[in-house]
């Protein structure tokens, strides 16, 4: 076996706890369907998307003040969905085609096709197979997603779960069926919301999609910098760094290893901590920079789009959530989604906390309706989210 094939095995293997969950959700699927016969059945995502979106856009006007422009709706299989987190990985345009490849692979689980990438375009493959745990791990929990003027709702999940929960809740499946349906519309009515406040945010997205964008172009920068490093300067940067020796026969390994510890958005962010968010400027280690003498510009230069995109996310996600909490918070639906899909309550999801959503909160109690709007023109910093009082300052 190649080392390149090892690399493909060892990537889906990372992967391994959300596949099996991919096939035991198919398998549950098709053994509530059996079970329900034809007493029980749940209407398709389509018909009940079209009949939301309209409610929910005007939802939204009420509360932001902003019209709702009609996206597509797009409902993706798992392998298109997969496809599409690729895609939001928002690659460099040079390596679009690339990523595309991968994570098509990634979903299609084709061992040699990985191994064959990883061959051809080894500095790329450092760089963006290293988003396929994250992005692809999420696409249980992930119901929905926007991307480039289109709503993507989640076919698989959002086809496969109402029946499974129903299914596993036990008979009689009669008398639960309202409930579990009830839930179903709330998760849908929660996502579509969720998708059409992203739809709007065109500024803020602009911003995150060059943010990240810029951040991949100086990763790949930075793996073909590790990739070209002599043997020497690899085994002593194994020795100072204490990294468990890679055997000599694996020289790419060797120097993945190296790339997966020295790129910024793990190497950075473990030395320094979250607080780096904030900072204007970095220090390296004299002896690592001495070993790799770029790598000190790299890291500055990551700093500025890495915090563009942090602040910019936090913000979307935080907007969205303010919307669900506000505009959902006495619907029955959505109530019963709590209850039947998250295992949770009203109750939670109103006190449940984070940096946007309560970023949003705050500057919404100051300016109202129009909090959207200007958030969306006049995006908060890094330390504006944790200090709101001083962007509400600085209009």
């Amino acid at each position: 076996m190649t080392e390149f094939e090892e690399f493909a095995h060892a990537l889906l293997d990372q992967l391994s706890v959300e596949i099996n969950e991919e096939k035991e959700i198919t398998n549950s699927k098709t053994k509530s369907i059996q079970a329900f016969a034809s007493k029980i059945k749940f209407e398709d995502i389509e018909p009940i998307c079209s009949r939301l979106f309209s409610d929910m856009s005007k939802k939204i006007v009420e509360f932001t003040g902003i019209s709702v422009s009609q996206a597509r709706v797009e409902f993706p299989e798992l392998v298109e969905f997969k496809r599409l987190k690729g895609r939001k990985v928002y690659p460099t345009k040079e390596s679009a085609e690339f990523v595309d490849e991968l994570f098509t692979a990634i979903a299609h689980e084709d061992v040699l096709k990985i191994a064959t990438l990883a061959e051809n375009q080894t500095f790329r493959y450092l760089v963006y197979s290293t988003y396929a745990k994250g992005y692809i791990s999420q696409i249980s929990t992930t119901y929905g997603d926007f991307y480039e003027s289109a709503i993507y709702l989640n076919k698989f999940i959002l086809s496969s779960y109402p029946q499974i929960i129903l299914y596993k809740q036990g008979e009689p499946y009669e008398s639960r069926f309202d409930q579990v349906n009830s839930g179903y519309i709330g998760a849908l009515k929660m996502t579509i919301l969720e998708e059409q406040i992203h739809s709007i945010q065109n500024n803020l997205y602009s911003i995150n999609k060059n943010a990240v964008s810029e951040v991949n172009a100086i990763n790949e920068e930075l793996a073909k910098i590790i990739l070209c490093l002599d043997d020497t300067t690899t085994k002593n940067l194994y020795n100072y760094l204490q990294i468990p020796e890679v055997p000599d026969e694996y020289p790419v390994a060797k120097r993945a290893n190296l790339f997966f510890i020295l790129n910024p958005d793990n190497f950075i962010v473990q030395v320094l901590g979250p607080d780096v968010m904030t900072f204007t400027k970095v220090t390296v280690d004299p002896k690592i920079s001495e070993m790799i003498p770029q790598l000190l510009d790299i890291y500055q230069r990551w700093l500025k789009p890495i915090q563009s995109h942090h602040a910019a996310f936090t913000t979307m996600e935080g907007m969205a959530e303010f919307a669900v909490k506000n505009i959902l918070r006495d619907d029955q639906d959505f109530k019963n989604y709590l209850v039947t899909f998250a295992n949770s309550d009203i109750s939670a999801y109103q006190i449940r906390k984070s940096i946007g959503t309560d970023f949003t909160e705050h500057v919404f109690a100051k300016l109202g309706k129009n909090t959207y709007r200007t958030l969306i023109a006049n995006p908060p910093t890094t330390r504006e989210l944790k200090n709101p009082e001083s962007y509400i300052n600085r209009k």
